[in-house]
């Protein structure tokens, strides 16, 4: 059983529309409502895998009814701490040819003792859990210590803990050994803070991570690919897609394709590579089942092409 964490759920609205201008009226050539956040959509994609998943999350008012709602209608358990504030709800636009532009409200404000007790309520539920994947954003009044006490926790009752996110809150859980990190090239660029242009690059900034506490770094480059760096070893995977509908939830499916096949080695780095793959060519934030999936598309080699630039160098 996979426990997810989610700080930050949203509800997602999505719309697809065949060009994006501002200051027109547009038309809408479909649209989708979906329970989000990060953690959320691991779940999404591990029940869609046909495993049990339970996913913990602050919810308030009838958007965080809602996702509740569409989740129990997924198969997920949903474990809800109730909340005074009104969880957020974000927008996404979609264009034909994959570009996506999104507006993502801040969300409400937790207490000290509603971030407590979510703290509480994930060390309760871990007991059952083979995986904890704790993602996303931290809520406003919750700081950057949060995900370490919530990594230490966790071990102390013998879990293994997957963490996706970035920033200050990245740094500060490093120092509990998180047993898988997921960063971006991105928010590897942000943690070793220095432009990334190669996959050599982004391979030494995983190497960092490492040095630094974490067991294993996920590292998902967007097009170019994932690296895996574990005790097994160091392996570079990635996929042939046709065509891209949205990338939204494209980590987070890869994270639970990862986790789903054992969350180590480069049997796992292939499920990763294959469930992100068949996301982005799904619409809005749908998580793929396993007829999405084309494992014959997936390269998964020791041999790192140092020298390949990063499509998308960051900054």
């Amino acid at each position: 059983m996979i426990l997810t964490v989610t700080p930050n759920p949203s509800l997602d609205r999505t719309y697809e529309v065949p060009f994006l201008e501002r200051g027109e009226v547009l038309r809408a050539s479909s649209e989708r409502l979906d329970p989000g956040g990060k953690g959320v959509n691991v779940s999404r994609a591990v029940a869609a895998a046909g495993h049990a998943t339970t996913a913990v999350m602050p919810l308030g008012g009838a958007p965080g009814a809602l996702i509740a709602e569409l989740l129990s209608g997924q198969g997920i358990d949903v474990t809800a701490v109730k909340i005074t504030g009104q969880t957020r709800s974000n927008i996404a636009i979609a264009e034909p040819a994959g570009t996506l532009t999104k507006i993502n409200a801040p969300g409400p404000e937790l207490t000290a003792t509603e971030s407590g007790l979510l703290l509480d309520t994930v060390r309760t539920h871990s007991l059952d859990a083979d995986w904890i994947a704790c993602c996303g954003s931290l809520p406003r009044g919750v700081g950057p210590q949060w995900y370490a006490e919530l990594v230490a926790r966790v071990h102390e009752a013998g879990a293994r803990i997957a963490l996706d996110t970035s920033g200050p809150a990245l740094l500060a859980a490093l120092g509990e050994r998180p047993d898988v990190v997921k960063p971006n090239a991105e928010e590897l660029a942000a943690a070793v803070g220095r432009r990334l242009t190669t996959v050599g690059d982004a391979l030494e900034a995983a190497r960092e991570l490492r040095s630094r506490g974490a067991a294993a770094v996920l590292a998902s480059l967007g097009a170019d690919g994932q690296l895996l760096l574990d005790s097994s070893g160091t392996y570079f995977g990635c996929a042939a897609v046709a065509v891209v509908r949205s990338n939204v939830g494209a980590g987070d499916a890869s994270l639970a394709g990862f986790l789903t096949a054992g969350g180590t080695g480069p049997d796992a780095l292939a499920a990763a590579v294959a469930h992100g793959a068949a996301a982005v060519q799904l619409p809005g934030s749908v998580m793929p089942a396993p007829a999405d999936l084309d494992p014959s598309s997936v390269t998964v080699t020791e041999d790192v092409p140092l020298d390949r630039a990063l499509t998308e160098p960051t900054i």
